[in-house]
């Protein structure tokens, strides 16, 4: 088998994968803040449920790049989406049961199976060459695109299931991604073959490396242009996270319906995943920091435009939020390229997830953020301050490119 359709056969794997995915944790955002809210009857509380899956994701990047750096990536995937399974499971038995407790600890297993999206991208760019490795990478981020836009859309229907079991509406997100998710680990466990990893590691003659996350932030820092990167997939994560968490709770102040409050959160997905094989084939182009500069700008601009939009302006939220997922693709997959091509193949699984637990540490500290803020000041002021640390690097990445020159 050529080393060209080994990439291709991987690349389609990862993004079939990515597809369920999608449809699994996309409906579950605004269903998990809108469970915690109805439990804890608190609006500032709201933010937990984002905040536990994240921290979940957090938690297990670690975890995975370990298990991905011995096994390869169809065990470290595999296991990241089972665990989300067996989440999706504990945060029904929580919220058909108002037990705070059980619905955190299934977001906290769901986010599992976000971490396990993430390093999905890394996947796709083992064999990669410098030339299309962004491109990969953007195959795979798109392959969220049709999952995550139906996802929020499927919230009504699967509400109506979960009446039919009589449970409350809100689980129905959850019973439907304990099944998607389930699909998305036998695609991975079945198709992902040969591991592309463990491939790239015997073609470049390299034997078993134990690298610690200590020792992968510390190469990290030893690069300008990698500390760059790490610092843009977290700021513009967590300016995305703090957002998008509390936009539901905003729109619900105003009674907007389930269906209308999916239909803006699947714009906003439609931004983050649907263009990225554009963004990644300027990233090619283009460079990697200037990709970086303009996800910068977009995220700006949507923080802008949605922070003095109406609680039941959806047209203006929907555009908002697609500017938030655009400026976020952009940050996300140049920032990935070029942390993956600044750091030594040895070091590249423990530096991408400690990349991905800096990323989701941050996200998960902005989704808390997020709902103190809306409790005690407004959705506005939420928005300017997720546009200050992208404003500040912003101007580091000027100061970078001209000391280059």
């Amino acid at each position: 088998m050529s080393h060209t359709h080994v990439q291709h056969r991987t690349v389609r794997t990862l993004a079939t994968a990515q597809v369920l995915n999608g449809v699994g944790i996309a409906g579950t955002v605004a269903a998990g803040s809108l469970l915690v809210s109805s439990i804890t009857g608190s609006e500032t509380l709201a933010g937990l449920a984002q905040t536990s899956g994240v921290l979940g994701a957090a938690a297990l990047a670690l975890p995975l790049a370990h298990l991905t750096a011995r096994g390869g990536r169809r065990l470290a995937l595999s296991v990241g989406l089972f665990s989300g399974v067996i989440g999706s499971i504990f945060a029904i038995i929580g919220g058909a049961n108002r037990n705070l407790f059980f619905m955190l600890l299934g977001t906290f297993l769901v986010g599992a199976a976000s971490a396990a999206g993430y390093q999905a991208r890394f996947a796709a760019i083992d064999l990669a060459t410098n030339e299309t490795r962004a491109k990969q990478l953007s195959f795979v981020v798109w392959g969220s695109t049709i999952g995550a836009v139906a996802g929020p859309n499927l919230m009504d229907p699967a509400g109506n299931l979960a009446e039919y079991f009589d449970l409350p509406r809100l689980v129905g997100p959850y019973m439907l991604s304990a099944l998607t998710l389930f699909l998305a680990a036998i695609v991975i466990v079945i198709f992902l073959r040969p591991d592309p990893y463990l491939l790239a590691k015997k073609q470049a003659k390299i034997v078993h490396h134990k690298s610690s996350t200590k020792a992968a932030l510390k190469h990290i820092g030893s690069n300008p242009h990698a500390l760059f990167a790490i610092s843009a997939i977290a700021i513009g994560h967590v300016a995305m996270v703090s957002v998008m968490v509390m936009t539901p709770i905003h729109m619900a102040h105003v009674d907007v319906t389930l269906r209308v409050i999916g239909l803006v959160i699947s714009v906003h997905v439609l931004g983050m995943y649907a263009f990225s094989p554009v963004v990644g084939a300027l990233s090619d182009r283009l460079g990697r920091m200037r990709v970086i500069q303009i996800g910068l700008a977009t995220l700006l601009l949507s923080t802008i435009i949605s922070g003095s939009a109406a609680a039941d302006d959806a047209i203006t939220l929907g555009i908002g939020l697609f500017l938030l997922g655009l400026g976020w693709s952009g940050t996300l997959i140049a920032g990935s390229a070029l942390l993956s091509e600044t750091v030594s193949l040895e070091m590249r699984a423990a530096s991408q997830g400690a990349s991905d637990l800096v990323m989701n540490l941050s996200g998960a500290g902005g989704g808390a953020l997020a709902g103190v803020i809306i409790g005690t000041l407004s959705y506005g002021w939420l928005c300017f301050f997720a546009a200050i640390p992208v404003v500040v690097l912003g101007i580091s990445s000027i100061r970078i490119l001209h000391a280059e020159k």
